[in-house]
């Protein structure tokens, strides 16, 4: 026998938590399906744990400076168990936020697990049937892994897998010079990782004019960061316990040899287990889901909000969904992506 709701929300990252808090104001029955971890890529994987993890390199290279602005520093040494625990706190801090403030809900259900249509606004997670008229997704991106020849035969990391680093490696190879990958690059380099950074195009951040992309590999070569760009050909092996990079680029060494590989060269979203057929519900060829200018999907009474959308993977695009949502449904406020 199927359970029913009001609304089923599916995903609690950055706007799926704020659109139940609304629909338990209006006094709507709310599921809120969750299969990991509270708050989504911001709180566990990226904005947050990462800007901690540049204030903690950023500390330390200001100490290091100590001479330059007039005090001793000594020799300074780092600890990445307690850099990463600093880290840990500080997400921890907000998935408890996140966790006391669901529970507060008074008509929100939180229920952990994987969710999958099985029907229009029918959705399975384990044994449970649940069925709403209106079914909200929130259910965000993951890190892609590139068909580069050899990426099965070795280790390698992503945003996600560097969360649970405690320790500096030695030599770290970026596959990928955009945002992600260049925030790694940055703070490894400053926790005293050598690094080098591989990117198939001409030129670093290649949606960014030239001069900004040129100052920024400025910036970072100047403090020691090695940047391979034109990579149009790549190859992963391993060599002992090590990896190793085979490149074909215009200029430099054909070979790039790490202890440690992080791949960061784009997201995909989190549609390939949803059950979007037998929902009804149309999504691009990358699996992004199709959503008119009020985030509603091809199907009746559901809509898509945040990176699975496909119109901005920022926490602010998926927060303004929400808004755009909200006011559509209880404000008669006709708001627009």
């Amino acid at each position: 026998m199927s359970e029913r709701y009001d609304a089923i929300v599916i995903g609690a990252g950055q706007a799926g938590p704020a659109l139940c808090a609304r629909l338990d104001k209006e006094g709507l029955k709310t599921a809120l399906i969750e299969r990991k971890s509270l708050g989504g890529t911001c709180v566990n994987n990226g904005c947050i744990p990462t800007k901690t993890l540049v204030a903690s390199a950023r500390a330390v290279h200001t100490a290091r400076r100590g001479a330059e602005y007039g005090f001793s520093s000594a020799k300074v040494e780092l600890d990445m168990r307690a850099v990463k625990a600093r880290k840990d706190g500080v997400v921890k801090h907000s998935t408890d936020g996140l966790a006391s403030w669901i529970g507060g809900m008074k008509y929100v259900s939180l229920i952990h697990g994987q969710a999958k249509f099985t029907g229009p606004r029918t959705v399975a997670v384990g044994d449970r049937t649940l069925q709403a008229d209106k079914v909200f997704l929130n259910v965000g991106g993951r890190a892609m892994v590139p068909e580069i020849p050899g990426v099965k035969d070795v280790p390698f990391l992503n945003n996600n897998s560097m969360m649970a680093i405690d320790a500096v490696p030695e030599h770290l190879v970026i596959i990928g010079g955009s945002y992600i990958g260049l925030e790694f690059a940055h703070m490894y380099r400053r926790f005293g990782s050598k690094v080098t950074v591989v990117e198939r195009m001409a030129k670093l951040l290649p949606r960014e004019d030239d001069d900004v992309a040129a100052e920024i590999r400025a910036i970072l070569e100047r403090e020691g960061i090695v940047i391979r760009t034109g990579a149009e050909c790549m190859a992963l092996s391993k060599e002992g316990d090590r990896v190793k990079v085979g490149l074909e680029c215009k200029g430099g060494e054909p070979l790039a040899v790490g202890s440690h590989v992080l791949l960061a060269v784009g997201r995909l979203p989190n549609t390939h287990d949803l059950g979007l057929k037998e929902a009804g519900i149309e999504a691009d060829q990358r699996g992004y889901i199709k959503v008119d200018d009020e985030c509603r999907t091809s199907a009746e009474g559901v809509w898509c909000m945040g990176d699975a959308n496909g119109k901005g993977a920022f926490t602010h695009t998926s927060w303004n969904d929400y808004e755009i949502v909200a006011a559509n449904l209880f404000d008669h406020d006709k708001r627009r992506i």
